[in-house]
Formats: structure tokens, sequence, C-alpha cells
């Protein structure tokens, strides 16, 4: 089950307006101060520039919503960004858009089109995703079901009726260890899964769910 989305990387989109110049940083955050310190560190980089606008949106339920028009006349800039970015559903990342005022006026209406469309960019750059909670179960069984449980992570990708998962790192000892990977409600058909393929001999020695960011 999807908790939210977010971006997948840092991610920069420049674009000229009227002979303005507008570079949009964006990067993925977890809480206020990592979004704070990138704020810091791009008004740092173009402390020449004529405004660094900063917008965040923070928390699975887009819980902090922070934006500053830094001197570019009041609603015009930081806020239509983090609206855009709430209606977009995206949430946990901090966008930067620095201008470079190339001499002609663009309105109320024009500036408010330049920032939002400089911050669409950098988020199409950076990549949307969505973030699950995804179960990672580690099963040690003998050897002769490694291929067993190889085909039924293809075949359970390809049959939507049925659970998918994957498998993740495998290690090779005495037994062979794999690391099976599914969404965290599909836990008990996961293990449900690991007794039938092996008759009952798969161990289970650990299994933890946690959000993580997928395609």
């Amino acid at each position: 089950m999807e908790l939210y989305k977010t971006i997948k990387k840092d991610a920069t989109a420049e674009q000229i307006i009227e002979k303005s110049r507008f570079i949009a940083h964006a990067r993925p955050v977890s809480d206020r101060d990592e979004a704070d310190a990138f704020i810091a560190e791009i008004k740092a980089k173009y402390k020449d520039a004529t405004h660094n606008v900063p917008a965040m949106v923070i928390g699975d339920k887009s819980q902090i919503q922070w934006a500053s028009d830094d001197g570019e006349p009041q609603g015009t800039s930081g806020a239509p960004i983090v609206q855009m970015l709430v209606s977009e559903g995206i949430t946990n990342l901090v966008i930067v858009v620095t201008r470079y005022f190339g001499g002609i006026k663009l309105g109320t209406g024009g500036l408010v089109r330049a920032y939002t469309s400089s911050a669409k960019l950098a988020v199409e750059a950076a990549g949307v995703c969505s973030v699950q909670n995804m179960l990672r179960m580690t099963c040690e069984t003998d050897y002769t079901y490694l291929a067993k449980f190889q085909k039924m992570a293809v075949e359970s990708l390809k049959d939507q009726t049925a659970f998918a998962y994957v498998i993740g790192n495998v290690e090779y000892g005495e037994k062979v260890t794999l690391e099976l990977i599914s969404f965290a409600e599909n836990e008990e058909e996961l293990r449900g899964l690991a007794a039938n393929l092996t008759s009952g001999s798969a161990r289970i020695t650990t299994c933890s769910a946690a959000p993580e960011k997928t395609p």
C-alpha cells in the first residue's frame, strides 16, 4: 500500500524566462533540519542571486508545509510551489528556486508561472516514486529448494492476481539464505509460501517491514 509519493534523488533544472534565469534545485529529505541545511547550502552557492526562493513539504501526511518569497511580491513564488507539490501529492522534499533578474518584470501571474514551472522541471528531473511498507524476510533453506523460490518469484511477478515477491541478497553457506522482499501486507502469504515450497523445512531467521522507495 502506498504511503506517499516523493522524489528519487537530487536534481537541478534551469530555464530562461523574459531574460531572467531560474535555477531550481530539489532534494529528498526526511525532516526539517535536512531541508534547512539544503536551503542554506543553495543560498550560499548563489549568494549573488536576486532571489533564492525555498519551499518544503515534509511528512507522510504533508504535515510540514513552509515557503518564503525571499523578496518577491508576497504569494508569488514560495507559496505557489508548496501548493503545486501538495496538489501533486508529493512530500518529503525541499526545493529552492534561484532567480537572476533579467531586467523585465513578470507581473504577479508571470512570477507564479515562472516559479512553479521551474520547480516542476526539477521534480521531473528528480523522478517521482512511491514509498511503501516493504517486507524483508530472510529464509534459510536447503539448496534443493533454491530453484523453486526463483521460479515462483518470476511467476508471482507475472501473475497479478497473486502476491508478488522478489529475491534480494543470496548467501551461500552450508545452506542457502534468501532475502525475500514483498509488500508488508503479504507477510502471512510469504511465510506460507516458504513453508509450502520446502515442506516446512525452511527457517525464517529475520522478518521486518519499513518504508522504502519503489519505482
